[in-house]
């Protein structure tokens, strides 16, 4: 299952627009429809208005009508993989349970595999919205 993840997320990671940092991110989802959503990082001359992979792919996930999902791959790194940004865990927390498997590959193969809930172990999420209303 995660092997064509993976090839998915290195494909996204070939058309990233990374022209300031040089660092280029791919990222595949698996919705629980079985349907592929791919995402490649795009950055801007702000600094601060640049989207990370892992946000795009999800993006086009949610906005394609999914909002449950199996699985994650990240293609970044040289070296060792690139782990996700703080702002992509948070908003990988709106819909990933804490068993879904993320796998991050490095462009030389290393890998590192991990639950959601490894990678972030108590998130803010739904659920404590619906704690303030009671």
């Amino acid at each position: 299952m995660m092997n064509e993840l993976t090839a998915a997320a290195q494909s996204a990671r070939s058309r990233a627009y990374a022209p300031y940092s040089k660092y280029q991110v791919g990222a595949a989802v698996r919705a629980a429809s079985g349907k592929i959503y791919t995402g490649s990082n795009v950055e801007n001359a702000s600094y601060g208005l640049t989207i990370c992979a892992e946000r795009v792919a999800l993006v086009a996930a949610v906005a394609a009508g999914e909002r449950r999902f199996e699985a994650l791959a990240i293609a970044a790194g040289d070296e060792s993989p690139g782990m996700p940004c703080g702002a992509c865990r948070q908003f990988m927390a709106e819909w990933f349970g804490p068993e879904v498997p993320i796998l991050v590959v490095s462009s030389r193969g290393e890998q590192k595999q991990m639950t959601f809930g490894e990678l972030l172990p108590e998130p803010f999420g739904p659920a404590a919205l619906e704690e303030g209303k009671r």
